[in-house]
């Protein structure tokens, strides 16, 4: 019995192994390489201001204003690291033991609220490269894509950038994209000037939009 659970974990391993270099290789379409992920760039609001400096409007497809890490209060990046990736100082853009948490009680045990595998890092990725196309294989291709878009991201930043661009990149509700945006809508308020209770209910309207909106509950 021993030597056939090791054969199946075997050939297990094998066949991911396999499945993961046939999606690092091509086989089911470019993975981002490293100049596409440093040429990245958001889509940003234009603003326009008056002779005297008082902003008149903005033009925009998505409504985003980029900021900096220093800007960042450090309640606002201990909340979003606490909520979506309590090791992400410690991993280098995949968390396996989370990957195998998720394998063990999501997959084999069927119990959902175990949470998620994909670290802020992960999260990036799919923000940066949106998943596309349909079919059995879709959303594994999409996985292992983001945990090799990943490590690349893990390699050409560092983890002050990560979250800065993390934090300038995911959606809000209401067509807020961005943390300078969200702030300014919800709270009318720089994201430097945010108190903590703000801070909070921001990082948990990146779980759900609608039920920690502030202007709906």
């Amino acid at each position: 019995m021993a030597k056939l659970l090791a054969l199946i974990m075997g050939v297990g391993v094998a066949m991911a192994s396999g499945f993961y270099f046939m999606v690092l290789w091509g086989f089911f379409g470019a993975v981002p390489d490293t100049k596409e992920i440093l040429d990245y760039q958001n889509n940003t609001a234009s603003e326009v201001y008056s002779s005297d400096g008082v902003l008149l409007g903005k033009y925009f497809l998505q409504e985003r204003t980029n900021t900096t890490f220093e800007e960042l209060p450090s309640h606002l990046i201990n909340a979003l690291i606490a909520t979506e990736d309590v090791r992400f100082y410690e991993h280098q853009g995949v968390d396996y033991y989370s990957l195998f948490r998720v394998a063990i009680k999501t997959l084999l045990l069927g119990n959902s609220s175990s949470g998620g595998g994909s670290t802020l890092t992960q999260q990036l990725a799919k923000n940066l490269f949106p998943r596309n196309g349909g079919g059995l294989l879709s959303l594994p291709v999409s996985k292992v894509k983001e945990m090799i878009v990943a490590k690349r991201l893990e390699n050409v930043y560092d983890k002050d950038e990560i979250l800065t661009l993390y934090l300038n990149t995911v959606s809000f509700s209401n067509n807020a994209f961005g943390i300078e945006t969200a702030s300014k809508r919800f709270f009318n308020k720089k994201p430097s000037e945010l108190h903590l209770e703000e801070s909070a209910v921001l990082v948990g309207m990146l779980k759900a939009t609608t039920l920690y909106n502030p202007r709906r509950n």
